[in-house]
């Protein structure tokens, strides 16, 4: 695809003129504290709003589901986080950090010295940096984003926030939105599934496997954490049956490893009786559907008049993922790409932002961005994407680090980083099972500590 190549074409320039703005960010997760640093950096005010009491966003971990287990009723309690009990990363930690605040294992009594930690050393990793850079005094802990507008003289923006039952009312010059996109659940569309009499659940409500004990279990879904939850479940529940788009049609095999777990291709269709049968014709009486079918982009505090959209997944218009074209760069988004290194990536769109709202860094005119969206959707369109793919950059985010680096005159994705990425994800598919904890990417782990020690 063109994608990458088009990315070649920016028309910014430098300037010698350094403006500091007032700069709201919202969202104390990954995204929104090294926003929070880079803004800082780059001499801007800053207040992050975070609804919670600590910083992590996603990270932070919470045993409580919610009372709607699949997360569709716009009315429930939501519990942020999507993370399961046993989770741990399915990158390495090298390649995982923050590229000027290394992921080194630490001592301590609660610290996780794997390579591919738990959640809660990444959390504690998110700790360790936001205390490093001194960004929780930056923070408004549990304030709630509920409003946010571009004032009447198109120069400012009012954002409103609840904080412990008090209502605040504060104007900016730029907002920076990091709420993350683990929240809202896409749930597959299953025929006849409003008569099937079983039980459904989202993976953003799955903790544990014990609640699926001598169940049979058809699981939707082939990403990591559909590989990661059917596994665990499979040690406890009678049979897990996965369908998977990516399996090839009229798929219906036992799963090497396991007794109990079955490959299949999609589901055909759910009745009253129980059953579901699958497009490769098996039929499965099951207690439990459990979608692990990823999530909507949500924003429910954002007003915009209709300027930037949700439509089937895609936020747009936005330029580079970034900045939309009639708002830029008062409103800008990060972390929307996904498949993806998830921290440099998020460094590299923070630095960018921080010089282009400083008058470091210029944008092309808003016509120019415009046009470069409209050739970017045609492409995707021409390739056969699907529209709700449009932030999936698994095949080109290294080019797109790249390219955010070249913006802000700072030093690339490197090597090593790259290769140990790809190398891992190899591993990944090959050894599911045991990939976190056997490798032979030694070399590359030497000259990923060789790197870390100008950082340390």
């Amino acid at each position: 695809m063109l994608r990458g190549r088009s990315l070649l074409t920016s028309q910014m320039s430098m300037s010698s003129i350094t403006i500091p703005r007032h700069v709201a960010v919202i969202g104390a997760g990954a995204g929104g504290l090294v926003a929070a640093r880079e803004l800082r950096r780059e001499g801007h005010k800053v207040v992050v709003f975070e609804k919670s009491d600590q910083i992590g966003g996603t990270w932070v971990y919470n045993p409580r589901v919610e009372p709607d287990l699949l997360g569709v009723d716009p009315k429930r309690l939501v519990v942020h986080s999507s993370l399961y009990s046993s989770l741990r990363t399915n990158l390495p930690r090298e390649v995982m950090g923050y590229q000027d605040y290394p992921f080194l294992s630490r001592e301590g009594k609660d610290r996780d010295p794997r390579r591919f930690p738990g959640h809660k050393e990444v959390l504690m990793y998110l700790k360790d940096f936001a205390g490093e850079f001194r960004i929780e005094e930056m923070v408004r802990f549990e304030s709630e984003v509920v409003n946010v507008k571009l004032e009447e003289n198109g120069r400012e923006w009012r954002v409103k926030s609840n904080r412990r039952g008090d209502v605040d009312d504060e104007n900016f010059d730029a907002v920076v939105v990091c709420n993350g996109h683990y929240t809202e659940p896409r749930i597959a569309e299953i025929p006849g599934i409003k008569s099937w009499p079983g039980k459904q659940i989202h993976s953003h409500n799955y903790r544990i496997p014990e609640p699926f004990q001598d169940q049979v279990v058809i699981l939707i879904g082939s990403a990591a954490s559909a590989t990661d939850i059917s596994r665990e479940i499979a040690g406890v529940a009678k049979e897990v049956h996965i369908a998977s788009r990516s399996a090839a049609d009229k798929t219906c095999e036992r799963l090497p490893g396991y007794d109990n777990m079955w490959l299949h291709s999609m589901i055909e269709n759910a009745h009253e009786d129980g059953t579901v049968v699958f497009q490769d014709g098996s039929v499965i009486f099951a207690d439990v559907i459990l979608h692990c079918t990823g999530y909507h982009y949500d924003f429910p505090f954002l007003e915009t008049n209709g300027i930037v959209t949700v439509d089937d997944n895609r936020v747009g218009p936005l330029y580079k993922h970034v900045f939309p074209p009639r708002l830029a760069p008062w409103l800008c988004f990060v972390g929307l790409p996904w498949k993806v290194v998830p921290f440099i990536l998020f460094e590299f769109q923070c630095k960018w932002i921080a010089g282009v709202l400083s008058g470091q860094i210029k944008l092309p005119s808003q016509e120019e961005m415009a046009e470069e969206i409209k050739a970017f959707y045609s492409e995707l369109e021409a390739s056969g994407v699907p529209k709700r793919y449009t932030h999936d950059m698994g095949d080109y985010q290294f080019e797109y680090d790249n390219w955010l680096a070249s913006q802000c005159g700072c030093s690339g994705v490197e090597e090593w980083r790259k290769q140990m990425y790809y190398e891992s994800s190899k591993r990944k598919r090959a050894q599911p099972e045991t990939y976190r904890d056997e490798w032979e990417d030694h070399d590359l782990i030497l000259q990923a500590h060789q790197d870390f020690l100008k950082y340390t």
